[in-house]
């Protein structure tokens, strides 16, 4: 697919969080030096594995629902064009107003636009990943517009003036006590008092919020879902502070990006299933909002829909990446992926973390801008295993590596590897192969391990040693034994 609605499939440009400060191994390495951060994912991660483990063996057909889930996603990207051109038409016909962004800047520059024009100088945010992508935080601030996070996770983050680190849970890093004093050195109207007890600080910033949402004239949504044949969206939620927002304001202006659409009604049947069970061990979402259009009298009265490309078209033009773009974002891959419980999402440095966002973002961006990120994997499954959709991320993960190595040729390891299988192919290969590891143990004859090569090899033997060659080997002990 090169072309969507008449548009060149392009990867993004502009604002867009989505490229990394720093390689991934670089960034990892910080992060498994510091324990705090590693305990406290671990903590966290085990918790919701477990939660979720006992939700989903309570479903008998659970396999045939990511099954039914993962269809409908394949389906939906496969007549993309036409469910889309489907729900502006209905979200038009319901009174509201659908725009078409792009990228970053577009996206940006069309909300921002239309803040404007209400005369407000600030938003309430529902949590939503598609306006971290895009920067729209920081471009509201650059146009004078302060933007407020209600969700309390995301509150965390932002008055910590950190980056989330993780899809659902975004201050999964953080424990108590160190939200306790973000609240108290960042929230002018804390509680003297407060301690760290988690109803505490929820309240604390239940009463920071209130008066927000109260005031606020516009609010800023991501969604979940879009139903095309009703122009429906859908957000889910365990706060209310999505309700708030999304009833409150007079102007609700929400930005989804476009593989968000699902055909049908009956589709969210499958999709409130899968999703908070995957997400957070729920069997339901506290809070399902569920807006259509406008309504005059009841909610805002102004809704604005921003659809954004910034770089799926490009995405869905990879008949093997494009599943990608199926993802429900629940994050039940990072509570099951081992890099990510040791590293966290900061290590990513993308918006998405994790074994998706280590398929998502090289995509979105082009490989070579995130092209240590299909790397950071063990290529354990666990992912594929955990997702509700069924999205087969190693599957994927070698794609993307396979990618890279296209655009710069074989890596020192890769030729080593091959020279390796050449040789182990013929017998007498094999054999003239072996006789020359023996010049191997002139090295590490003082602890019987040869722990430093020179370059190339060196990178090798930094980080591990290798034992010393044996001074007979196989062929020859059994020629010893039986004649």
């Amino acid at each position: 697919m090169s072309t969507f609605l008449g548009m060149p499939a392009v990867a993004p440009r502009g604002v867009g969080r989505l490229r990394g400060d720093e390689p991934f191994p670089a960034a990892a390495r910080t992060a498994l030096a510091n324990d705090q951060l590693r305990r406290n994912l671990g903590h966290a991660t085990r918790t919701i594995r477990a939660r979720r483990g006992a939700v989903v063996a309570e479903v008998p057909d659970w396999e045939e629902l990511r099954r039914a889930g993962e269809a409908l996603k394949a389906s939906a990207m496969a007549r993309l064009p036409e469910l889309l051109v489907q729900l502006e038409e209905q979200v038009t016909a319901r009174g509201g107003t659908v725009h078409w962004a792009r990228d970053a800047n577009e996206a940006n520059a069309i909300v921002t636009d239309l803040v404007r024009r209400t005369g407000a100088d600030e938003v309430v945010k529902v949590k939503s990943m598609v306006t971290q992508e895009i920067g729209l935080n920081e471009a509201l601030e650059a146009a004078g517009i302060a933007a407020w996070e209600t969700d309390l996770a995301e509150l965390i983050v932002q008055l910590g003036h950190d980056r989330p680190s993780h899809i659902v849970v975004p201050a999964i890093h953080r424990n108590r006590t160190e939200i306790r004093d973000i609240f108290l050195r960042e929230m002018p109207d804390a509680p003297a008092d407060l301690t760290d007890e988690p109803r505490r600080l929820a309240m604390a910033a239940r009463e920071h919020l209130r008066r927000k949402f109260l005031s606020a004239r516009v609010a800023v949504s991501g969604a979940n879902f879009a139903v095309a044949e009703t122009g429906t969206l859908a957000v889910v939620e365990s706060e209310g502070n999505a309700r708030m927002c999304l009833t409150l304001p007079q102007t609700l202006i929400t930005v989804m990006g476009i593989e968000k659409v699902v055909p049908a009604w009956t589709d969210l049947e499958v999709f409130l299933q899968l999703l908070p069970r995957s997400a957070t061990g729920e069997r339901m979402n506290p809070y399902t909002s569920l807006w259509t259009g406008v309504t005059p009298g009841d909610g805002p009265q102004e809704f604005h829909l921003v659809l954004l490309d910034n770089g799926r078209t490009a995405v869905l033009a990879d008949e093997v990446g494009r599943s990608a773009l199926h993802c429900i974002r629940c994050a039940a891959c990072l509570n099951v992926c081992p890099v990510y419980e040791r590293t966290g999402g900061h290590a990513y440095g993308s918006v998405y973390p994790g074994p998706i966002g280590a398929v998502l973002s090289p995509q979105l961006t082009g490989v070579e801008d995130n092209a240590s990120l299909p790397f950071a994997s063990s290529l354990c499954g666990a992912c594929f295993d955990a997702c509700p959709v069924r999205i087969d991320i190693p599957t994927l993960l070698v794609h993307l590596r396979a990618k890279h190595v296209e655009e710069h040729g074989p890596s020192p390891e890769a030729i080593s590897m091959a020279a390796v299988s050449w040789a182990m192919a013929g017998p007498g290969r094999f054999r003239g192969g072996e006789r020359l590891m023996r010049l191997g143990r002139l090295l590490g004859r003082r602890r019987d391990r040869i722990s430093a090569l020179p370059p190339p090899l060196s990178a090798w033997t930094a980080s591990r040693d290798l034992p010393r060659p044996p001074a007979q080997t196989f062929r020859e002990w059994w020629r010893s034994r039986n004649g």
